[in-house]
């Protein structure tokens, strides 16, 4: 049986053939960071099932050092309150904490492109994996990580302790920062906003650089890499890849109503549902209709506006095409189908295509440059 030390060398290793851990000095936060310490249970989903059910892995479970330094996410809470302790079988719920798998995680380390001496504000501790990689590498003064779930702070502060850090640990909301331990330099956020909070914007001296993934209420995600150019101002990019993280709870959609799909105003649908499928495709459709959460597969797509009451649905005809269904003072699929269309008309770039300027006037993603196609964030 494999030693947590040889596990840990064995996933450094494919991290970097995989091309992950590209950057020496991760690469040896990566092999000095024993992530048990952080996991010592969790949850695994149960295969094909619908709503996915988990099943709890203990800290004596055989198999779980080996669980542990997979590249997965491992699932830590259901529910804002269920650890994996807390049942004995098969239990259904929503994931509210977890565990990155390590190649994200890395990943944004690398692309947040610190430097010695640099002070990071991490939003989101969870389990205190990210926060005791980031502490070995910029030193433990260095680092302040906010967590919004008491529980899950205490937990991860044990954690890290007993690894041996001593970082700032602060038990709040992060959404509001923590201003006592800036300016930083960089911020890193490990959970997903609607928008980028104003405290943020504040707490990071100008020039320095936030990284956040970005989502909506159909939880499709971007990260992005953005540049503070002065107080309460910053500017950026979407990066390459896939990335999704749970979504800030002060962040999250209402509780979900029922569904009820009645007649409305129907027309031919000028774009092709199924786009809604597509990462990119959501985005845009998210983008524009921001209020609006998308139910549905392929071409028979449901968005629904809860607080109006609006919605839309498609359904295809017999002899090809589709019909769109709207209801309610928003008329979702037009404003759908006009921000697909437009991305469509500007080479249907992946999120890299895409910026981010946020100033006085709001919040504002576009694709290509600021003058090309643009949809305001909510606030």
């Amino acid at each position: 049986m494999s030693t947590p030390a040889e596990l840990r060398a064995a996933l450094v290793d494919r991290l970097t053939a995989d091309g992950a851990l590209t950057d020496q000095a991760w690469r040896a936060a990566a092999a000095a960071v024993p992530r048990e310490t952080f996991v010592p249970e969790y949850f695994l989903p149960v295969p094909a099932s619908a709503p996915t059910a988990y099943v709890p892995v203990l800290c004596d479970n055989p198999g779980r050092l080996e669980g542990v330094y997979r590249d997965q996410t491992l699932v830590t809470q259901l529910d804002g309150h269920l650890s994996p302790s807390d049942v004995q079988g098969p239990v259904a719920g929503a994931p509210s904490s977890s565990s990155t798998l390590p190649s994200l995680v890395l990943g944004m380390w690398q692309q947040l492109d610190v430097e010695a001496g640099h002070r990071v504000l991490e939003i989101g501790t969870g389990t205190g994996y990210s926060t005791v990689l980031g502490a070995h590498r910029l030193g433990e003064q260095n680092v302040v990580s906010v967590e919004v779930d008491p529980e899950i702070g205490v937990r991860a502060a044990e954690a890290v302790k007993a690894a041996g850090y001593s970082p700032t640990l602060v038990i709040g909301d992060g959404l509001a920062g923590y201003a006592d331990g800036g300016p930083y330099d960089r911020l890193i956020a490990t959970c997903s906003v609607r928008h980028l909070p104003l405290p943020w914007l504040h707490q990071v001296r100008p020039g320095g650089r936030i990284l956040a993934t970005f989502t909506g209420w159909s939880f499709a995600f971007g990260l992005a890499l953005l540049t503070v150019t002065g107080p309460g101002c910053a500017s950026g990019r979407f990066l390459p890849g896939y990335v999704n993280f749970m979504v800030a709870r002060p962040h999250d959609r209402p509780p979900r109503q029922p569904v009820t799909l009645l007649s409305g105003d129907e027309r031919p649908s000028e774009i092709d549902p199924a786009i809604l499928g597509d990462w990119t495709g959501k985005w845009v459709a998210q983008l524009a209709a921001p209020s609006a959460e998308i139910i549905g597969a392929g071409d028979q797509q449901i968005l629904v506006d809860f607080a109006t009451g609006s919605h839309a649905r498609t359904t295809p005809n017999p002899d090809g095409g589709w019909t769109v269904t709207q209801r309610g003072p928003l008329r979702l699929w037009d404003q759908a189908e006009a921000a697909i269309r437009a991305w469509q008309q500007h080479g249907a770039p992946h999120q890299e295509g895409f910026g981010i300027t946020v100033d006085g006037d709001g919040q504002r993603v576009w694709i290509g440059t600021e003058e090309g196609p643009t949809w305001n964030l909510p606030i």
